[in-house]
């Protein structure tokens, strides 16, 4: 259960990088520190982006069994600002392929500014597509 769980925290964290977050407080991290709880929810990943804070989470199979506490998380979550400047502060939502359409569901029954500042995708691993064809190993049939 924790390795697949830091797995999804480590995908969470690829997904900050892609959009151009430097990474500052994570869960299961060897060298960042652990972000404390927010409003008393779980919070895995704080990152930065020039003066833009973001906070990501990941919702498992268990969390989709209380969709009431999961919207007030989510409409929680979303709806911070960062003390000195009082900009939003972004939400990275990570569920799995199977959650992922209940999620949007969820998403839905929130009111639009709240729904706004969240940005919901699905956590996978994805294959290497761009292996060079040298460097696969292929089966030899016959020798």
């Amino acid at each position: 259960m924790n390795m697949e769980r830091r797995r999804e925290i480590d995908l969470l964290i690829e997904e900050f990088w892609k959009k151009g977050y430097l990474t500052l407080f994570r869960k299961f991290g060897t060298y960042l520190p652990e972000p404390s709880n927010i409003g008393g929810f779980e919070v895995d990943v704080i990152a930065k982006q020039k003066d833009n804070l973001a906070i990501g989470i990941t919702l498992s199979d268990q969390d989709f069994k209380d969709p009431a506490f999961i919207k007030n998380k989510l409409s929680y979550l979303a709806q911070r600002q960062s003390r000195g400047t009082n900009k939003k502060v972004q939400l990275f939502v990570g569920v799995s392929i199977l959650n992922l359409k209940f999620a949007k569901a969820l998403l839905d029954e929130l009111d639009p500014e709240t729904k706004r500042n969240i940005k919901l995708f699905q956590i996978a691993e994805k294959p290497d597509l761009f292996i060079r064809k040298e460097n696969r190993i292929e089966k030899i049939l016959f020798s």
